[in-house]
């Protein structure tokens, strides 16, 4: 049975197990007024949720709710009693009714397993109203708790469709989190006397990044992804086999962001009967569950078997529970985890794992960028605390420094120039998320300041959904984005230059007409449209190719950008031809969602505090032990570099 190990302690815990519970239980009841009508207390995932009758009682004195939190010290929140919501055809209509129209409401949406009604508006401050008083009406007249979203300028079927889902399964998703919070708010039988990492994969490589993190009683994975570049599944997935792994003993994983090398091989963990939490942010949820839909298409159509299928990835979306970065959250009984942004893509984190008493704390970058981007904002490089420090090494080699990114728009912007004046096309292969807004943020920016010659810009793939979700999350922006959406109305996503490919039977009169640009995934020219415009655009001459994004080895994007002439393709009708590339293949640094070695360099002078421990991984072997010579001989540290399988005791 999966969590054996937690249901044992809950077993052998006994009285004092429901003890915990009741206490909190009777704390809360001690501070609640009576006309608050509380019907029950639940935990449910990291939080306590107050059922009541009457939740505008507690909403508008939520100083009652402030007081209980500094109390127990644990996350609460107030839902209303099931029994006494408003139907929900009859909420949203009450909803048009108590907002004004200038709100410009675009959707109404439930979620009946947290008791939330979802209003997205153009307006949304005019939903909230003076002091909230919107809100407040909205429960006390329909007893839903609303949540107000700004509506997202180009819509998201993915967003949708997950919103769809969570409503169709609210009660498998009830039971989730109570199962969960059953699980956190258990007391702990050991304290986290022991702490051990173990590294499953991404350690002297790129890719299938997963770190296992153990205590006495808790076992926390940190992402669980896939190697694109690799074909055999040794060397493609986590080491999940292996004694230091077992699936019944996991209490949870937390993924940092959601390119497939972090996340792709999440949901084989729920197709072999993992029901235990996921935890990321909000963006990751939804651009990982994009990225893994895409991932079995991709691999059905080279003819591979998929480690899973739909039904897990849903399965996958039930379990998740999304994080706001800054937020302290229990997620076992010894461990509390943080996110802070990485600036890597949209809805990366760095993760911070306070674990036990203050008795040790793992900072997780991940992927991160510690450099100015027109997308995002940089890494954070301040903690509370820190005694073990893991970072990415992606270009941590000694030659592996960036250009500045004037000098990376200028080469794009020059290479492009000069291939259209040839009357040549230009295909710019990019991952789906990241890169691809960013490069069509510098495209539009140049073209409108006259310095890139105007040229349609066409955009297929994955990135079309990827930019719409981008347009849902915009406080996760740099703040010149979040300026241009919010108050200039401008959204640079949506530029008169960009054409959405829709259609993949109109590739023929792109190619067949003028000079272009094409932007499309995958970035490594591991399948997608990328690879298929490649086949055509590759003979000719007056045509570019331009990498803009980490090429891992092994990929076909790899040889090709290491000098690859011939490659062998299958075509449309399953035969293979052989392409003949005669097309200019550049490669532009310094628009990377990676730090180079000095951004990694000088991000660790910038950490604060210091850690006593540094484990270096996310690079190739050579690069990986460079950057931890670097780090030894410059702070004289206790620094590392694991090998896959490679355990380690930090406590």
């Amino acid at each position: 049975m999966i969590f054996a190990f937690s249901h044992w302690i809950v077993k052998s815990l006994g009285s004092s197990f429901n003890e915990a519970q009741a206490k909190i239980r009777e704390t809360v009841l001690q501070h609640v007024p009576k006309e608050a009508e509380i019907s029950r207390i639940e935990f449910e995932g990291p939080r306590i949720a107050i059922y009541t009758k009457k939740p505008e009682v507690l909403v508008e004195q939520n100083f009652i709710v402030t007081g209980i939190v500094d109390l127990i010290k644990k996350r609460i929140v107030i839902r209303s009693d099931p029994s006494v919501r408003v139907d929900e055809r009859e909420t949203e209509k009450l909803v048009y009714s108590l907002v004004p129209s200038e709100a410009e409401i675009t959707t109404v949406s439930f979620d009946p397993s947290l008791g939330e009604v979802i209003i997205d508006a153009k307006k949304p401050g005019l939903v909230i109203g003076r002091d909230g008083s919107s809100l407040q009406e909205i429960i006390k007249v329909t007893k839903w708790r609303p949540r107000i979203l700004r509506s997202p300028s180009i819509s998201s079927n993915i967003i949708a469709h997950i919103r769809h889902f969570i409503h169709s399964e609210s009660k498998e998703r009830e039971r989730i989190l109570r199962t969960v919070g059953e699980r956190i708010f258990r007391p702990p039988v050991f304290k986290a006397r022991s702490i051990n990492l173990t590294a499953l994969g991404g350690f002297r490589e790129v890719g299938r990044s997963a770190i296992l993190v153990q205590t006495n009683e808790e076992r926390i994975l940190l992402d669980c992804g896939i190697n694109p570049g690799s074909k055999n599944p040794i060397n493609a997935y986590p080491r999940l086999s292996s004694d230091f792994f077992d699936l019944e003993l996991l209490d949870a994983v937390v993924i940092s962001h959601a390119h497939l090398d972090h996340c792709g091989f999440l949901p084989f963990l729920f197709k072999y009967g993992f029901d235990g939490p996921v935890y990321c942010s909000e963006p990751t949820a939804t651009l990982m569950t994009l990225l893994q839909l895409d991932y079995l298409d991709v691999t059905r159509k080279e003819g591979m078997i998929p480690p899973y299928d739909q039904k897990d990835i849903r399965e996958t979306v039930l379990h998740t529970i999304p994080i706001k970065n800054g937020t302290v959250t229990d997620i076992s009984p010894n461990t509390r985890l943080t996110f802070h942004s990485a600036g890597h893509i949209l809805g990366s984190t760095i993760v911070h794992m306070h674990i036990g008493e203050g008795a040790h704390n793992i900072i997780y970058t991940g992927d991160f960028k510690y450099g100015q981007t027109m997308l995002l904002p940089s890494a954070v490089p301040t903690f509370p605390r820190v005694e073990t420090l893991i970072t990415e090494s992606t270009y941590g080699g000694p030659k592996d420094f960036m250009p500045s990114r004037k000098e990376a728009e200028n080469k794009l912007v020059s290479i492009i120039n000069s291939t259209i004046e040839k009357n040549g096309k230009v295909l710019i292969p990019v991952p789906a998320v990241g890169r691809a807004q960013e490069i069509m943020i510098v495209l539009n920016n140049y073209m409108k300041r006259g310095l890139l010659r105007e040229t349609p810009v066409y955009i297929e793939g994955m990135v079309n959904e990827a930019t719409a979700i981008h347009t849902a999350y915009p406080e996760h922006l740099s703040r010149k984005i979040k300026d241009m959406i919010f108050n200039q109305g401008n959204n640079p996503f949506q530029s008169e230059y960009f054409v959405n490919v829709k259609d993949s039977s109109i590739r023929g009169e792109i190619l067949q007409a003028g000079p272009c640009i094409v932007i499309a995934t995958s970035g490594m020219l591991e399948g997608g449209p990328a690879v298929e415009y490649f086949k055509n655009l590759a003979k000719d001459a007056r045509n570019a190719l331009i990498f803009v994004s980490y090429q891992i080895e092994g990929t076909l994007g790899q040889r090709v950008q290491k000098g690859l002439t011939d490659v062998p393709l299958v075509n449309n009708n399953g035969r293979v031809d052989v392409i003949n590339i005669n097309l200019r293949v550049e490669s532009v640094e310094g628009f990377s969602g990676h730090s180079d070695r000095n951004q990694i360099l000088s991000y660790l002078r910038k950490l604060s505090p210091k850690p006593e421990h540094i484990i270096v991984n996310h690079g190739e072997k050579t690069k990986c032990l460079a950057m931890a010579n670097t780090i030894r001989k410059i702070y004289k540290i206790k620094v590392r570099a694991p090998e896959v399988l490679e355990a380690i005791r930090l406590r």
